[in-house]
């Protein structure tokens, strides 16, 4: 039986549990707290924050290969335990240009990827110089560890932008931290999720729409509504970034449709997706066995919708509090075609991803306006009217 250990011990962790069961694997968890996720369905836990290496080392003793659930790593730490013969999926070196934002945006580019212009922040003094060609409104983004819009800010104006540099660098001190982009006026959110196995084979998933509020996923529809030839065009985006880094495993590209009709690829997530959360329930393989498969050096399985199409919708948080919701969870699973995923967290918090559900359409409710639908008379029982 082949051991993986998983770096991070969240929800996405936890949804590894029943591809592994399936896979005959079993799961190692390195992760800091008792009440995560994943914790309940590892076969050992090491407790330990996931950028401690040394607790990695130990992680490595006890399975065959690592893998990561997020992304906040020290790669440099991890490197020396490379040295040692330990092995990572996706590797190291597939992950280095990511973890920063701007290190991300400049390898898009040089690939020759559509992204939206962008400039790393240099000194307060240079600003207006810097910023000149980009315009208002403009993207303030933090370059590690922002992750549902956390680290994001959109910015009206030159006077907003000092304001916001002069509170954020207060605790951080260093400037350097952030980049800046140009403000995309986008019809809609893209996201693809596409795996690439030991041998080099690449599958993807069906093109799924997001819809953000705040910069936090609310919903997601797929397929999304766009041109054969868009598909192709974000298609071909996710062969050439994982066949440039080598990659084994999962990733997650998002990107944007502009309202010229344009594409542009917003961000990179190396590991499983909350856009592809709908896989587990509407297609054969779901984003969950498809990594597992890809790490293990297995062959990949079909990503194919097994409906004719599907809405996720994440149950986030709205106050502090240490409901389970059940009420309000049994409500949303009478739902004709729902399937409801809670994480076990113990605690909620405003805007922290507690579950999701995903419910399956047929041809019938396929339409855009039906999903919509859909997806508001769920958040209408979830959120307190």
């Amino acid at each position: 039986m082949k051991r993986v250990g998983v770096i991070g011990g969240g929800q996405l962790a936890w949804m590894m549990a029943d591809a592994a069961q399936k896979l005959g694997v079993e799961l190692v968890v390195q992760t800091p707290s008792e009440d995560d996720p994943a914790v309940s369905i590892a076969k050992e836990t090491v407790f330990a924050p996931v950028d401690d290496a040394t607790a990695t080392e130990i992680l490595a003793q006890k399975c065959d290969v690592i893998t990561f659930e997020n992304e906040f790593v020290n790669l440099d730490a991890l490197s020396v335990l490379v040295q040692q013969g330990i092995s990572f999926r996706p590797r190291l070196e597939a992950l280095a240009p990511l973890l920063d934002k701007y290190h991300q945006r400049c390898y898009l580019r040089d690939l020759g990827l559509p992204v939206p212009q962008f400039l790393a922040l240099d000194k307060v003094e240079n600003l207006k110089s810097q910023i000149e060609y980009l315009g208002f409104p403009v993207v303030l983004k933090s370059r590690r560890h922002g992750y549902d819009g956390q680290g994001t800010f959109i910015i009206q104006d030159f006077a907003t932008l000092e304001q916001k540099l002069s509170y954020e660098t207060t605790t951080t001190l260093n400037q350097s931290l952030f980049l800046l982009e140009e403000f995309i006026p986008f019809e809609r959110e893209l996201a693809i999720i596409a795996a690439r196995s030991v041998e080099g084979e690449i599958v993807t998933y069906p093109v799924v729409e997001t819809q953000q509020e705040q910069q936090v996923c609310r919903r997601v529809i797929a397929p999304a509504k766009i041109t054969p030839n868009q598909v192709a065009e974000i298609q071909a985006i996710a062969h050439t970034l994982l066949n440039s880094l080598e990659v084994v495993g999962i990733f997650g590209i998002e990107l944007f449709l502009s309202t010229n009709g344009k594409i542009l690829v917003n961000e990179i997530a190396p590991r499983t997706h909350n856009s592809g959360h709908f896989s587990i329930d509407a297609c054969e393989t779901s984003q969950f066995e498809q990594h597992l498969r890809a790490v293990c050096g297995l062959p990949l399985g079909n990503p194919a919708l097994q409906c004719a199409g599907a809405v996720m919708v994440n149950l986030l948080g709205y106050e502090n509090s240490h409901s389970d919701y059940q009420s309000q969870r049994q409500q949303i699973a009478e739902i004709p075609q729902a399937h409801v995923h809670w994480y076990g967290k113990t605690e909620s918090r405003p805007g922290r991803k507690l579950g999701h559900v995903t419910v399956l359409l047929d041809n019938q409710n396929r339409e855009q306006a039906i999903a919509n639908d859909i997806a508001h008379s769920i958040e209408s029982i979830w959120y307190p009217r």
